[in-house]
């Protein structure tokens, strides 16, 4: 590649902050890297605030642009929805380990929602995100889960598998019942305020919520610059919006990208097992 052509299509990428060896070797070896205590208290309620009065105005129409699933309300779209979600996305610690994932070429793919209902009795099959392995460059899509509420079994902590992001298999090939527990699964728990990265080939799945009070996830997807965005950020946020994004927010939701507009206006927007 010509130098000015790597300058331009870097020109405005945020900052980053590169992971230590020990967090490297982590998201390498085992698929993913819990950063526990990451959001302070009061970027935790930030979140919360806004996502709950998004769940109220919106009411059953909730995450539709996208997709709903089983005994959980979701959201979608959110980088249109208030400028703490611009600010989350563009946290340089993290984008050092989106980077250690995917390389220095990547954009955000969606920013979602979940809420796991209580009593849902509904667990997710293991799936790898955007059904898909990883291919000759490397991984295609890295995913980061923060906890906005004290994360436990009972209350619906995602399982994975660890270290199967290296399986080169999908989990719904190598498992006779992707819902069914595995032997080798593992939760992702912790108090609200940690943040997990996660190597999004990892095998993972949501789980059923037994308690009483619903359990909220806020869901930071990424991917690599020559994938298609999972939600297609160009189109769904409002042009006006756009229009007062920074270059940095810019370059990450590859809105002045013409391969991204040739790429995500031709998907149908697929999560993994939402089909």
């Amino acid at each position: 590649m010509q130098t000015s052509e790597a300058t331009n299509r870097f020109a405005g990428r945020p900052p980053i902050i590169p992971l230590g060896e020990d967090e490297r070797r982590a998201l390498d070896e085992e698929g993913f890297l819990v950063l526990e205590g990451f959001a302070d208290p009061a970027l935790v309620a930030r979140l919360r605030g806004r996502i709950e009065e998004l769940f109220a105005s919106l009411g059953e129409l909730a995450g539709a642009e996208f997709r709903q699933e089983p005994g959980t309300d979701r959201l979608a779209n959110l980088v249109a929805q208030g400028e703490v979600f611009e600010e989350v996305v563009q946290l340089p610690r993290l984008l050092g380990a989106v980077e250690h994932v995917l390389g220095p070429a990547f954009k955000l793919s969606s920013l979602n929602a979940r809420s796991a209902r209580p009593h849902s009795g509904w667990t997710q099959p293991f799936h790898c995100d955007t059904g898909a392995l990883p291919d000759a460059q490397g991984n295609t899509v890295c995913n980061l889960l923060w906890l906005l509420d004290d994360f436990h079994v009972e209350n619906g902590a995602p399982r994975y598998v660890p270290c199967s992001h290296r399986a080169g298999i999908l989990p719904e090939k190598a498992l006779a019942d992707p819902v069914a527990s595995h032997p080798d699964e593992r939760y992702f728990t912790g108090k609200a305020g940690t943040v997990v990265v996660m190597n999004a080939h990892l095998w993972h799945g949501g789980t059923a919520n037994q308690t009483s009070r619903p359990r909220l996830a806020l869901h930071s997807f990424y991917c690599r610059r020559d994938r298609p965005q999972q939600q297609y950020q160009k189109r769904l946020i409002d042009p006006a919006r756009q229009a007062t994004f920074p270059g940095s927010l810019r370059w990450l939701l590859a809105l002045d990208d013409p391969l991204n507009d040739q790429l995500s206006g031709e998907t149908t927007n697929q999560s993994g097992f939402l089909r």
